[in-house]
């Protein structure tokens, strides 16, 4: 069987087993889902509960308009205990119905619903306060002013007696004090703060009536003072001019210990109010409980299907696992002769031809193992001729190179003798025409022998004599040598060297690197404006060398190329000035065979700046 048809079988064979794997986790999943909601709405449940009895006591604290949300929350108990019975939708979430087994607990909890429900519902409708208590307190408030003004008058009236009245004072002041409290204790009461208030306002109203009695010199005939352990205090008579603001006190006291003896016994809240609140607090604990059994269950229950349901999944991975690994296994075992066929081709690559892949399956493999035969036959065979052919080359390049440069030579010598007038004087035509021809030979000659250069660092027989030599000499004569041709093209060109710098180098190389350089910086410089400047950066490891010029610059997107052969920024310019686009070629190929780097820094009509690196070691 061929690879490709089994390897469709085979994908065939696990999508399918991922599809039913995807099925079984997505109808999975979404059931889930819904019974999570559907547990959540039951929590849901407890909550509103307790939000019921919170908004129950914040109506009992006089917050009527918290009325309305008392029916909002009933009405949300409903929905949700309706929705949960029956399944559906609730709050765009999808909720299944309670199970067949929780049916109990559920109807249970709707009948203590109902119980709680009721106690709500009367509170929503029944008054809070019990309307003559109220009135009570509104008219003690009223005449606490009152009250304390007497009181206090009576202590005023009894400051101008003498010391046979100072028990009188004393009952003064504790009335004042009482009837300040009373005031205070009356003002918690009205507030919903009862608790404990009303004892002791029943306290202060015995004690207050019965220091009023001695001051008037009247019995104390109420059956409570043992309570307090009050007894009868006979005092001397109070003169009239001193006892006019206790007659005005004693007919007001009448009336407000009336209503002081009311509120001790009757409570703010009315008793239907305080009745339906006790009643649903009752409740809320048996309806807390019930509901919390409920989804106690539920969770019980989702936890037991959902093991069910681990375990059918268990068995569906192992049967994944199961085909994966035949998969593997007959994958591998198809493609195990691809690893000899990528050690064979790694061969190809490191230059072993004609090595052949023992492989004779009929299929894919087998085909492409014949493939790699033949092409590396083919290659081994190509590259036979492509050796022949570069020797072929290198001989016939070495030849021309050589028989071009032997007349070359006393083309120079004769154009030089013509020139000095040996064999005769010459006009100014002649010498025009002969320094065209020794200039042409000087070019061809550089043209020729950059080509010898370069052919000797493409084949690596380009020799380095190394020295110790001082740089600073060696820059210095390059610029000597290079100044005549500066001049005439109106050019500063200048050293930057400070001191003398001692490396090992090939002096005639450098110098032919440097040459090089400043003959670029010349060609890029305008006359008149241009400036070179050759500096030397000596470092722990290294000398850097640099020639900086102020000319047209280099283009971002030929920096990178300016050291490959024949490569020419601008090719107009090249022809205007002459080169052959082999001289930063040369340049690299001897700065690297002495170890160093060389690099450029160029800003369009800013300048360029060439730098090379000599090792010291």
């Amino acid at each position: 069987m061929r690879i490709t048809q089994k390897t469709f079988i085979l994908l065939g064979v696990i999508i399918g087993v991922s599809a039913i794997n995807l099925y079984l986790l997505v109808n999975t999943a979404q059931e889930n889902q819904a019974v999570l909601h559907s547990i959540s709405d039951a929590s849901d449940l407890k909550v509103i509960v307790e939000k019921i009895s919170a908004t129950a006591n914040s109506i009992a604290s006089g917050i009527e308009k918290d009325r309305d949300t008392l029916t909002t929350e009933i009405s949300d108990f409903d929905t949700i205990y309706t929705v949960l019975g029956v399944g559906g939708t609730y709050q765009s979430q999808s909720v299944v119905p309670v199970p067949e087994e929780l049916k109990e607990i559920y109807n249970d909890m709707g009948n203590s619903w109902q119980q709680y429900k009721v106690d709500a519902e009367k509170i929503k409708k029944e008054s809070v306060f019990n309307p003559q208590t109220v009135d009570s307190l509104r008219y003690i408030l009223d005449k606490n002013g009152d009250l304390l003004s007497l009181t206090n008058g009576i202590t005023n009236d009894l400051a101008p007696l003498d010391r046979n009245y100072n028990r009188h004072k004393e009952i003064a002041t504790e009335m004042l004090t009482m009837a300040k409290d009373i005031g205070e204790k009356t003002l918690l009461v009205s507030i919903g703060e009862q608790g404990n208030t009303s004892a002791a306002i029943k306290k202060d109203r015995i004690l207050f009536d019965a220091d009023l009695k001695k001051l008037e010199g009247l019995p104390l005939d109420n059956q409570e003072l043992g309570t307090y352990d009050i007894k009868q205090e006979t005092l001397q008579q109070i003169p009239r001019e001193n006892s006019d603001s206790i007659r005005q006190l004693d007919p007001l006291w009448e009336s407000v210990q009336v209503k002081l003896v009311f509120i001790e016994s009757n409570p703010v809240l009315s008793r239907e109010f305080g009745a339906a609140l006790a009643s649903l607090n009752d409740h809320r604990n048996i309806l807390l409980d019930t509901a919390s059994m409920f989804t106690d269950e539920w969770n019980k229950l989702l936890d037991s299907k959902l093991r069910e349901r681990v375990v059918v999944v268990q068995a569906l991975l192992i049967t994944d696992v199961a085909v994966f690994v035949l998969v593997i296994i007959s994958i591998r075992k198809s493609l195990s002769p691809l690893d000899t066929m990528v050690k064979a081709v790694a061969r190809i690559k490191e230059g072993f031809y004609g090595e052949k892949i023992a492989y004779d399956a009929k299929d894919e493999i087998g085909e492409l193992a014949q493939t790699i035969n033949a092409m590396s036959s083919t290659i081994q065979h190509k590259e036979a001729e492509a050796r022949q052919v570069d020797i072929a080359k290198d001989e016939f390049l070495a030849m021309i190179t050589h028989e071009l440069k032997t007349p070359l030579v006393p083309i120079q010598g004769y154009s030089d003798i013509l020139l000095g007038e040996h064999l005769g004087p010459l006009n100014k035509n002649q010498k025009d025409r002969l320094e065209v021809i020794r200039s042409s030979a000087g070019n061809l000659l550089q043209l020729i022998s950059d080509l010898l250069d370069a052919q000797k660092l493409e084949l690596g027989q380009l020799r380095i004599k190394k020295s110790n030599n001082n740089l600073k000499n060696t820059i210095e004569k390059t610029i000597i040598e290079m100044s005549p041709q500066a001049v005439s093209d109106q050019i500063s060109l200048v050293g930057n060297v400070a001191q003398d710098v001692y490396i090992n180098y090939d002096e005639n190389r450098i110098s032919q690197v440097l040459t090089n350089l400043i003959k670029n910086s010349l060609k890029a410089c305008i006359p008149k404006e241009g400036k070179i400047e050759v500096s030397i950066e000596e470092r722990p490891t290294e000398v850097i060398v640099s020639v900086k010029d102020n000319g047209r610059g280099i283009p971002d997107n030929a920096v990178e190329h300016v050291f490959k052969k024949f490569y020419q920024v601008d090719t107009s310019l090249t022809r205007e000035k002459g080169g052959s686009g082999l001289g930063l070629p040369i340049c690299k190929g001897i700065v690297v065979a002495h170890g160093g780097r060389i690099w450029v820094q160029s800003q369009v009509n800013k300048g360029s700046t060439f730098l090379f690196s000599i090792p010291k070691a």
